[in-house]
């Protein structure tokens, strides 16, 4: 586990909790990874899908949780955020109830 909690920008938050989203139900799709991949360069997400992948489910939840605090964002920024969340989520045509699970967690973080 990578305990370190790093300063991410919006940029690169946003692909670590698109990742989670992906892999929260254990079946990552490629539709999943296809529309994340699509949001960023290979790089960036190479290494935070890697970093990911050595984290535990806590420790994601507070580097992303440090991350938010760290940053600012506008109402307009938290609704695309939620967006691309649920985009996500629907991407593989289901909606399962560890996705619905984090939907609301995501809810209590970033608002």
């Amino acid at each position: 586990m990578n305990n370190e909690l790093k300063k991410w920008s919006k940029a690169e938050l946003k692909i670590y909790i698109l990742i989670l989203c992906a892999k929260i139900d254990t079946e990552e799709s490629e539709a999943e990874i296809a529309f994340i991949k699509a949001k960023t360069d290979a790089e960036t997400f190479n290494l935070l899908y890697n970093e990911f992948c050595c984290d535990e489910e806590d420790a994601c939840f507070e580097k992303i949780e440090n991350a938010i605090n760290h940053h600012e964002y506008s109402p307009k920024e938290l609704h695309e955020l939620k967006k691309e969340i649920l985009a996500v989520f629907h991407a593989d045509n289901k909606f399962v109830m560890k996705e619905r699970y984090l939907e609301k967690v995501f809810d209590n973080i970033l608002y």
